[in-house]
């Protein structure tokens, strides 16, 4: 079954009244990666296991991009949900889906440019509960996926979202995002803001494996872009594959 972002692309392809054109727009794309034939990853997609959600709010064309990283989060990530963003309106599912008891939702934004009293840099305690009288929320990040110009657009004209506390990361390193230019090392592109959420909300092995697709998903991108074969022996395959391993994944429940 497709996943929400591959139907969120299907939807917006449906609604369009002229066809999308990406860079390299006269390939032929497999369906599952968005990667030419040549260069496809789909047999290398692990499993992921997850207590967190993921919630992305997504810029007009953002799900149409081959580039877009917010489709990796859902290829992993089980409990991922995908809306396209207006200005004028909110999907009722999505209200519905903030307003689910069983979620905690917090907004992943710089606190640079929210009020403080807004601002969090942990998860809420109500994601931490261990009494069976007050079960724990499960934590759900709501990702604003699109440029940065889009993303600030997004959080400052969605009022549904103002109720909500601002998960502000410090992840201290640069992006390794290069599928497209930014001015700034600090400018996270989406599957890497989820990498370091699943970190914090203490699933550091699911945060590892996640940041390992996104870099495997990179490396096979930039190849078929520049027209090289694939290096499938690099150091990028080498470390997905490990952290793909029945061992890396027993020992991860295990810890959880």
């Amino acid at each position: 079954m497709p996943h929400a972002v591959a139907r969120l692309r299907a939807q917006r392809l449906a609604a369009s009244t002229k066809p999308f054109k990406a860079r390299g727009g006269t390939l032929v794309r497999c369906a599952g990666c968005r990667l030419p034939a040549s260069h496809c990853i789909c047999a290398l997609r692990p499993t992921l296991h997850s207590r967190a959600g993921m919630c992305l709010l997504m810029g007009d064309i953002e799900a149409l991009k081959p580039s877009n990283t917010g489709w990796l989060i859902a290829d992993l990530v089980p409990d991922t949900w995908a809306f396209a963003w207006s200005r004028t309106q909110v999907d009722s599912a999505l209200l519905a889906l903030l307003a689910d008891p069983q979620w905690q939702p917090v907004v992943v934004f710089p606190g640079e440019f929210v009020p403080p009293e807004r601002v969090i840099t942990a998860l809420p305690a109500a994601t931490l509960s261990d009494s069976a009288q007050a079960p724990a929320r499960r934590p759900l990040f709501v990702l604003l996926d699109g440029t940065w110009s889009e993303a600030r657009k997004m959080f400052n004209k969605s009022p549904w979202l103002n109720a909500l506390p601002v998960l502000s990361l410090q992840p201290g390193q640069a992006s390794q995002y290069r599928l497209r230019r930014s001015s700034r090392d600090d400018h996270f592109c989406t599957a890497e803001v989820a990498a370091f959420c699943l970190a914090l909300a203490g699933e550091v092995h699911a945060g590892q494996l996640l940041q390992a697709w996104f870099e495997v998903f990179s490396a096979h991108y930039l190849s078929a872009r520049q027209n090289r074969a694939v290096v499938r022996d690099s150091a990028v395959h080498a470390r997905l594959a490990e952290l793909a391993s029945p061992r890396a994944c027993n020992r991860a429940m295990d810890q959880s």
